[in-house]
C-alpha cells in the first residue's frame, strides 16, 4: 500500500520498489520509493529547480525522489482510497486556464497576483495516484491520461474550468505486484483511479476555501484564456 507522510510543508507517497511516471519539469519515467508534492512560499522565484528539492527534501529528512510543487500549503492535502488505489492531490483556482467552447474571444488574464491582499489563495491542482498493480509503460500513461481526464471533469463541474496554468500530476506503479495490463476508464483500476482523484480533489477544494463557494474565472488574479482560432478540415 502507498503510505503518505507530511513534514515541512513537505507530503511524501511512498512505496518501496514503486515506478512513476510525472509530468514535473524532470518529468518522464522514474524509479523510486517516494515522490513528493512540495508547497513553496508566497512570491516564489527559483529557477534552479533541482537544487531546490534537494535542499528542501534535504532539510525535512526525506531522500530524493520526483517532485511536485505548488502554492498549496499542505494543510489542506487530501487523500482518498478505492481498492488498488490511492490518491493525493492539493488543489487551489488563482490561476485558472480557460478554455472557451462556444468560439467566443475572451480575454486572457495576464497580471500577476497581489500577494498583499488578504483574500489571495495559491493555485495549482497537483495530484499523485498509486497503483499496486504492475503496470507497463503504456498502461501507466494511460493511468496518468485517467487521472488528468478526472481532475478535468471535477474542476469542470465544481469551477467551470479544466484546470489552472501550473497543474501536474504522479502516477506510480508496483511493478512486482499483481499485473493489470489496463488503466482505462472501463478497468478496475481505472474507475478507482477517477473516483480516488475526484474525491481528493473536491476534498482538497473543500479545505482550501472552507465554507467559501470555490472562485469563479471572473474573481481569479491570473490564469489565461485559450481563444486563439484554428484552421479545421478533414485529414
Amino acid at each position: 500500500m502507498f503510505e503518505t507522510a507530511v513534514r515541512d510543508r513537505i507530503c511524501q507517497v511512498s512505496r518501496e520498489g514503486a515506478r512513476w511516471l510525472s509530468t514535473a519539469w524532470d518529468g518522464g519515467y522514474r524509479e523510486s520509493d517516494a515522490v513528493y508534492n512540495v508547497a513553496v512560499p508566497t512570491g516564489f522565484e527559483r529557477t534552479d529547480l533541482d537544487a531546490y528539492r534537494e535542499e528542501r527534501l534535504a532539510d525535512a529528512g526525506f531522500p530524493v525522489g520526483p517532485t511536485l510543487l505548488t502554492g498549496v500549503d499542505m494543510a489542506h492535502a487530501r487523500c482518498a482510497r478505492s481498492g488498488p488505489v490511492s490518491a493525493l492531490a492539493t488543489a487551489g483556482l488563482s490561476n485558472p486556464a480557460v478554455l472557451p467552447m462556444d468560439g467566443r474571444v475572451a480575454t486572457g488574464r495576464e497580471a500577476a497576483p497581489d500577494t498583499a491582499a488578504e483574500d489571495w489563495r495559491p493555485g495549482t491542482v497537483n495530484v499523485v495516484v498509486g497503483v499496486d498493480r504492475a503496470l507497463d509503460d503504456g498502461a501507466l500513461a494511460t493511468l496518468l491520461a485517467t487521472a488528468v481526464e478526472a481532475k478535468a471533469a471535477t474542476l469542470l463541474d465544481a469551477a467551470g474550468v479544466p484546470g489552472t496554468t501550473s497543474d501536474a500530476a504522479i502516477v506510480g506503479c508496483v511493478p512486482e505486484a499483481e499485473r493489470a495490463p489496463f488503466a482505462g476508464s472501463a478497468t478496475e483500476v481505472g474507475a478507482a483511479t477517477r473516483a480516488c482523484v475526484r474525491d481528493a480533489v473536491r476534498a482538497s477544494l473543500a479545505a482550501r476555501y472552507d465554507e467559501e463557494a470555490v472562485p469563479t474565472v471572473e474573481e481569479a488574479a491570473h490564469g489565461v484564456v485559450t481563444d486563439r482560432q484554428t484552421d479545421v478540415g478533414k485529414p
